[in-house]
């Protein structure tokens, strides 16, 4: 990934935070999702007063995704005011698409702050793998 694609990425998380709904934590998050189809999915976390019932940017951005076809993620950029990492559900949400998955980490300044991959946010994640060999 070049530093240009890195910066629009996470510039369109960046920009999709602005319609976070996060009424009860003010923690704002926006996520990129790129396919290997070169398609970009935004997502923001959305909050209720019920709060089991609220869903994260990252998990919103991959359900847009695959609700349109998409089953293959080559990166994500996930942006909140400190550069704050994805949830557990989160990671393994991103692990059924592939462990391979870029992960861009920045803070509201655009500033990338980490570069990982699901893998190493998820080590020994449970995938559909572990499921063929039941």
């Amino acid at each position: 990934m070049t530093d240009e694609e890195r910066h629009n990425l996470i510039e369109q998380a960046n920009e999709a935070r602005r319609y976070a709904y996060a009424p009860y934590s003010n923690y704002p998050v926006g996520a990129a999702l790129r396919t290997k189809s070169g398609k970009v999915f935004t997502g923001v976390n959305v909050e209720n007063a019920a709060y089991p019932t609220s869903m994260c940017a990252e998990r919103t951005a991959v359900f847009k995704a695959v609700s349109e076809g998409e089953h293959e993620f080559d990166a994500i950029a996930v942006v909140t005011d400190n550069g704050g990492s994805p949830c557990g559900s989160c990671r393994q949400v991103l692990a059924e698409f592939g462990q391979d998955t870029a992960v861009l980490i920045a803070n509201g300044e655009g500033e990338l702050l980490q570069e990982t991959t699901v893998k190493d946010l998820l080590p020994g994640a449970f995938t559909p793998e572990q499921l063929k060999n039941r």
